[in-house]
């Protein structure tokens, strides 16, 4: 005899179909959300790009320390060019990881998923925002002051214009005291003589000291005995035009229109001390800029770490799926 099934049998019956069906495709549908080879390829490209970012940040901060040291506003230029392609490096890949996340974060959410356990991740990234942010502001006032190379200027003076108007002060002031070596005078043209020039060596030695000086008060102090010395030079230029026997000598105008064209010189040198950009871009650089730059590789180091960690189905980094 052939049994047929009731209406509650075929309700059922279709409802388990129904149920299996949901299941299957359940499945199928999370199989191809969590396919290892796609999960290998999207960890692949995160970590590419924190890789990229992470090299570009390093070669920034050597063509930044590049242009701190370089001696020419040329080489300096180049390397702060450099630094800031290097720099918009970071800034893209960062970008190119956070349209990643977000992307991924879309998808998931599309999908009615639960949290996909990235949110560390974009964590991470944002933290690095932040610090990226710091470090552009500073690697700019690092590199805008390191070309200008004022420093390096006063330094380029100090040892060369200047040196060579101390240089014409000194033989005019040579010939001029030989030239009265007999006369009633000679002594005391000796003694203004040497005072004058020695006044004048003084203020040159503390020309260096002040062009390296990073204080302000420092500096004040340098300048207020440099305008004693001054005062020293002027005096015996003085006396000496005031010397009957010295009336219209050559060498005693060459040598007072020298140290006039030494003072001008000095007033540069102070000028450009003063701006001291290159003593302020390298303070700079080896103290806030090292120290945001430090903060911006660990973040990053860590942001590697937790896209590294990540697990994927069926990938156990060569360990065994199932150890005996």
């Amino acid at each position: 005899m052939t049994l047929k099934p009731g209406v509650r049998d075929l309700a059922w019956m279709a409802s388990g179909a129904i149920v299996l069906l949901v299941l299957t495709l359940t499945v199928l549908h999370f199989q191809k959300e969590e396919n290892p080879a796609e999960q290998i390829a999207f960890k692949t490209r995160r970590i590419d790009l924190v890789d990229r970012m992470r090299v570009a940040l390093a070669s920034a901060s050597e063509a930044e320390k590049s242009a701190v040291l370089a001696v020419t506003d040329e080489s300096s230029q180049t390397f702060a060019d450099q630094a800031r392609a290097s720099t918009n490096a970071v800034d893209e890949a960062g970008h190119d990881l956070e349209d990643l996340l977000k992307a991924d974060s879309s998808q998931k959410a599309d999908s009615s998923q639960k949290a996909d356990g990235r949110e560390k991740e974009r964590d991470l990234l944002g933290q690095f925002s932040h610090a990226f942010a710091d470090l552009r502001r500073i690697d700019e006032d690092v590199l805008s002051l390191a070309v200008k190379n004022t420093n390096l200027k006063a330094y380029g003076l100090a040892y060369g214009p200047a040196t060579d108007v101390l240089r014409n002060i000194h033989d005019a002031l040579s010939r001029l005291v030989a030239a009265h070596a007999d006369s009633r005078e000679s002594a005391e043209v000796t003694r203004l003589a040497s005072g004058a020039e020695i006044g004048a060596l003084r203020v040159q030695t503390m020309l260096p000291p002040h062009i390296a000086e990073e204080r302000e008060e420092k500096m004040d102090e340098m300048e207020a005995s440099i305008g004693v010395e001054e005062e020293n030079v002027r005096r015996n230029l003085d006396a000496l035009r005031a010397l009957p026997e010295l009336d219209g000598s050559a060498d005693l105008q060459t040598a007072t229109s020298s140290w006039e064209r030494f003072r001008e010189i000095k007033a540069q040198i102070l000028t450009l001390s003063r701006e001291n950009t290159n003593v302020r871009s390298l303070v700079l650089s080896l103290s806030r800029k090292r120290n945001a730059m430090l903060a911006c590789q660990e973040i990053l180091a860590s942001l590697r770490q937790a896209i590294d960690e990540e697990p994927i189905a069926g990938v156990t980094y060569g360990r065994p799926a199932r150890p005996r």
